[in-house]
């Protein structure tokens, strides 16, 4: 290979050494060859892309760019393709060679940028670029985010349902990875799979009041298996309102309802009666009904029992797929505030259920506390993902399991040495 750059970059520079032992340069304007206008370093790379016009890399092969070590050593390497999606990768430690560690999208153009060094630690650059051609399989793993764009409640889980199941855990991490999801607040958030084709996303804690979320796939083109690459995604944007949450008290029988975390009601209710217990823990307001027939055959009671029941019900606002509700029940208003009768919904006067449908929406949080049932299912039922701990939630994403959670900034200037 040729020496010119070397020659170039250390031609006209004078050492003077002074009586005092210190040294000044005369190259440049500081006196510091790493000053100088980086060389080309086209004839130290080696790459291994295509280099003849027209001719397209394969994404199934990694990306790698060499240097002859006794021609100096590379010192960064960036691969961004045409939207904006960085290519992973590792640096020997020897600085002679690069290669990417997360795969190529296919049917992208991507811009290479080497930063090298020669042995007089003069800097070296190079630029280049090639395209990846289109996969020959037309499989593709699409995703389609959840809910709908529209206005939450600050427990309303992000979903996204994809079009293929994943079981591999590689794979699961290069999905994962390429799906976000953007705070305004920020606030610390995971995704946490459900099972091989749905994932939940959801914040350590509830969304921030009057939040804007914001979803994207980067998954297009993305190389996820053997004959399956990623495919469309449509972007989503949704907005959280205030921060309501109702604590249903089965022990009091009495709903206490929050907005901002300012108490503005407090309503007598009646939860399940034993056999039938309303379910404890977080629920999320899954929609609003102002009428519904309830039919004990619903829910496994057999027609013509001493439990069935046949009733027209209004303001009925879901809260599980299996038919809990809070509704008006004015049937049990004597028992309201003293006792629990219900099948599992809970119960409240007419104009009481009224208020509470009318102050609520999708998104917001319901949560049962002191009954005898059993905890609300995460998944399958509505969402209780907020009854799943965040150490197992986080256990649940494919880049985040097995690692530590990082401290918050104010955790993080806590820990900090005292000076002394």
């Amino acid at each position: 290979m040729s020496p010119t750059p070397r020659t170039r970059t250390v031609a006209g520079c004078t050492l003077v050494v002074l009586a005092l032992g210190a040294g000044v340069t005369a190259c440049g304007s500081d006196g510091n060859p790493l000053s100088a206008e980086p060389y080309d370093a086209a004839e130290q790379i080696a790459f291994s892309g295509p280099t003849d016009v027209g001719k397209k890399a394969d994404p199934d092969q990694p990306l790698e760019v060499t240097v002859d070590a006794s021609e100096g050593r590379i010192t960064d390497v960036t691969a961004v393709d045409g939207s904006g999606r960085h290519v992973s990768g590792e640096l020997s430690a020897d600085g002679g060679r690069w290669h990417s560690t997360s795969p190529l999208a296919s049917n992208a153009r991507y811009t290479v940028r080497v930063s090298t060094e020669d042995e007089d630690g003069a800097p070296g650059r190079k630029v280049l670029s090639f395209d990846t051609s289109k996969p020959l399989t037309k499989k593709r793993l699409n995703v389609t985010f959840g809910p709908a764009a529209g206005t939450y409640g600050v427990g309303q889980p992000v979903t996204a349902d994809l079009s293929a199941p994943i079981k591999d855990k590689a794979q699961r991490a290069v999905v994962e990875r390429a799906l976000k999801v953007e705070s305004t607040p920020a606030v610390e958030g995971v995704w946490h799979w459900v099972d091989d084709k749905k994932l939940h996303y959801r914040p350590k804690e509830f969304w921030p009041a009057h939040a804007t979320i914001r979803v994207r796939s980067n998954l297009e083109g993305l190389k996820v298996g053997d004959r399956l690459w990623g495919g469309t995604a449509k972007p989503l944007r949704i907005t959280t309102g205030d921060r309501v949450i109702a604590i249903a008290d089965a022990a009091t029988h009495h709903m206490t309802v929050y907005k901002n975390d300012k108490e503005i009601n407090s309503i007598p209710i009646t939860t399940g009666k034993p056999g039938f217990e309303t379910r404890n823990g977080v629920k999320v307001i899954l929609g609003k009904e102002y009428f519904v027939r309830m039919r004990g055959t619903s829910v496994g009671i057999a027609e013509g029992t001493s439990e069935s029941y046949d009733l027209p019900v209004y303001y009925a606002t879901r809260i599980t797929w299996s038919g809990e509700y809070v509704h008006a029940a004015p049937w049990s208003v004597g028992d309201q505030g003293s006792a629990n009768v219900s099948h599992g919904c809970i119960g409240m006067n007419t104009s009481n259920a009224g208020w509470f449908y009318e102050h609520v929406r999708e998104g917001d949080v319901v949560k049962v506390v002191n009954t005898n049932g059993h905890t609300m299912e995460p998944f399958g039922n509505g969402y209780g993902d907020w009854n799943v701990d965040w150490k197992k939630w986080r256990a649940g994403s494919a880049l985040m399991v097995g690692k530590p959670e990082a401290p918050r900034p104010e955790e993080a200037s806590r820990l900090r040495p005292t000076a002394t």
